[in-house]
């Protein structure tokens, strides 16, 4: 898919709750900079060949299981989360990937479409240093066929993140 392929959306074709977060958030300038594409860009890889940016200019926002309660990791797009890494972070004595009830339950959006703020219920949130690497990266705005950029400073805050290290060692 090209750049072609994607157009500017309108406040009522975004996600209804990602759309009211933005109001609330007072980032109403991010509404007309959501994309909208024709075909879902569910993983991080389809959504970078969808934009034409960098893998590690996509923003994963992936829902985890610290014994049993959710909590949010923002990572870049090119890197997997070590949840050894997690888990000591948070002093859990289990991490594992939340079932795909417990990411719709928790944050209100379905896998492949999870922003990185606008759920439903608050958690804790983590966001890798890598994302930091980037001047702008891509998000999901709440459905696998829409995302928005913003500054990775500004993400972070905006999700209420701490920022760790929690990617897997390139190996």
């Amino acid at each position: 898919m090209t750049n072609d392929a994607q157009h500017t959306t309108t406040p009522s074709e975004a996600h209804p709750r990602f759309a009211e977060a933005l109001t609330t958030l007072g980032l109403t300038e991010l509404h007309p900079r959501i994309r909208r594409f024709p075909e879902a860009t569910r993983t991080a890889a389809e959504a970078a060949a969808a934009l034409g940016c960098e893998l590690s200019e996509i923003c994963k926002s992936l829902i985890f299981a610290a014994d049993g309660v959710p909590v949010l990791v923002l990572m870049d797009g090119a890197s997997r989360v070590d949840v050894e890494l997690v888990r000591r972070e948070l002093g859990a004595t289990k991490v594992t990937r939340a079932r795909a009830d417990v990411v719709r339950e928790t944050t209100g959006y379905a896998i492949g479409g999870v922003p990185p703020f606008g759920h439903r219920t608050r958690t804790r949130v983590l966001a890798d240093r890598s994302l930091l690497d980037h001047a702008t990266v891509w998000a999901a705005a709440g459905t696998p066929y829409t995302v928005f950029p913003m500054d990775p400073k500004s993400l972070i805050a905006h999700a209420g993140a701490t920022i760790v290290d929690v990617r897997e060692p390139n190996t």
